[in-house]
């Protein structure tokens, strides 16, 4: 069994163990006064799969921010669930793994935060911490946004592996 696989099926084995599913519900999340999300702890779950799978705060990798709107110019997005994709491996997550999390347009900018990695193959989904971001930019909001939405130039951004969600 390849080292990948063994650290998949070892982190779908702490999932089944553990008492509760990871949650990507945001109840009594504080919201800034632009509508942009506070502070928000991540989840002790989710730092003990992160450490297993050698993510650390920092890591780094290329995702598909709609997994509805790939390589399409504008996209729009919506306040609530989303699902993307990496583009390629981060840590131990290979491509085409999706991400599930939720987005907040009330701010200048997106904010896409991200709880939860799912492989293709079957296993359950890992609690994980990660944010999207783009230099330059690229996740402000363009004119034309409406509240609730965010037209965004690129379909792309970057995915980091965070420890809390500032």
């Amino acid at each position: 069994m390849s080292s990948k696989t063994f650290a998949l099926v070892g982190c779908a084995i702490l999932l089944v163990t553990a008492s509760s599913c990871a949650s990507t519900a945001t109840g009594g999340l504080a919201l800034r006064p632009d509508g942009s999300p506070g502070p928000e702890k991540c989840p002790e779950r989710a730092l003990e799969a992160m450490e297993y799978l050698q993510l650390s705060v920092g890591d780094a990798g290329i995702i598909e921010l709609d997994a509805n709107q790939t390589d399409t110019s504008p996209i729009t997005l919506y306040d609530g669930p989303i699902e993307s994709f990496l583009d390629d491996e981060l840590g131990l997550l290979e491509s085409p793994m999706r991400l599930y999390g939720r987005v907040w347009t009330g701010g200048p900018q997106v904010v896409i935060r991200y709880y939860e990695a799912h492989p293709l193959r079957g296993s359950k989904r890992i609690p994980i911490c990660a944010v999207a971001r783009a230099g330059k930019g690229q996740l402000r909001k363009l004119p034309g946004s409406q509240p609730g939405t965010a037209i965004l130039e690129f379909s792309r951004a970057g995915v980091f592996i965070v420890d809390e969600f500032r």
